[in-house]
């Protein structure tokens, strides 16, 4: 039985898997090791930890640091923790953390040189798999725009696999009003669209991407529409060698992403970094640990 206080924190944690009450609370449910180890490591708000018994034995450590940061760590039924974690097979360790969202002029103002830009992606996992991708590639910000997925779903938060706390993401705003405040900041705006009007294999665009650029990503089953495609500066298809009708997002925007971190590397005598450090501010330096 659990005292309460428990079933206070308990209640409150369960109110957080709808969206609704996520947006009243401001704060959000992370499942896994690896999105609290992060949520930690970044200096994110974590307000609650729970844990089941075989999931404390397991990451000891991680649940010390917890502690040590003054997180109130509570232990819980394997049944609790599945209708928490809203997953037939949870990790055992899901936090409590307030919204890491920032607003667009923060991003603006960094004067990033690659963002990954969502405009009606709907689907939770394709959008966790473009921030873990905007991630990897060095990409200074990711913003879900107009009726993109609300970023702290559980299956957003997931397939993130932690780069939610790595760098800086804006949600909620106006497609126009992102797109101008991004060109107003000296980006370029390219639509990956499998009609675009040339290649990212062209020379040209390929030279392009060595200058600061925002891709703009459209929704997975209808791309993205005429009026979308005519706020960009241009819109570019990914070429497609074999006989496949298209890629999926999460894939076109690996190409792409990575397209521009190799063209933006290539421009600097100092190869190391593409944006600032989470580990001093979410406005910081991340350091690019593997050649591309």
């Amino acid at each position: 039985m659990y005292a309460s206080a428990s079933i206070a924190r308990l209640k409150a944690a369960r109110r957080l898997t709808k969206r609704a009450l996520r947006q009243r609370e401001r704060a959000f449910l992370a499942e896994g090791p690896q999105a609290v180890s992060e949520a930690l490591a970044t200096g994110a708000r974590v307000t609650g930890l729970f844990v089941t018994a075989p999931a404390q034995a397991r990451h000891a450590e991680l649940v010390a640091r917890a502690e040590d940061a003054g997180v109130e760590v509570q232990v819980v039924s394997g049944e609790v923790m599945s209708e928490l974690a809203q997953t037939v097979t949870p990790q055992g360790l899901l936090a409590v953390c307030d919204f890491v969202d920032v607003p667009l002029e923060q991003v603006t103002e960094a004067r990033p040189t690659l963002v990954a830009l969502l405009a009606n992606v709907r689907d939770p996992g394709n959008a966790g798999t473009v921030l873990r991708t905007a991630d990897a590639a060095g990409a200074g910000a990711v913003i879900f725009a107009d009726a993109s997925v609300d970023i702290y779903n559980g299956k957003c938060v997931r397939a993130s696999a932690g780069s939610l706390f790595h760098l800086p993401v804006v949600a909620g705003v106006r497609l126009p009003a992102a797109v101008a405040a991004l060109k107003g900041a000296g980006l370029r705006v390219l639509a990956a669209d499998g009609r675009g009007s040339a290649s990212l294999n062209d020379p040209r665009v390929q030279r392009d991407l060595g200058s600061p650029t925002a891709w703009l990503f459209g929704n997975e089953a209808w791309g993205l529409p005429e009026d979308l495609l005519a706020l960009a500066d241009e819109s570019v298809a990914v070429p497609i060698y074999g006989r496949a009708e298209s890629l999926n997002l999460a894939t076109a925007a690996a190409v792409c992403l990575y397209a521009s971190a190799h063209a933006l590397l290539g421009t600097r005598d100092d190869a190391r970094a593409l944006r600032p450090d989470p580990g001093e501010s979410r406005g910081g330096h991340v350091h690019i640990r593997e050649a591309l």
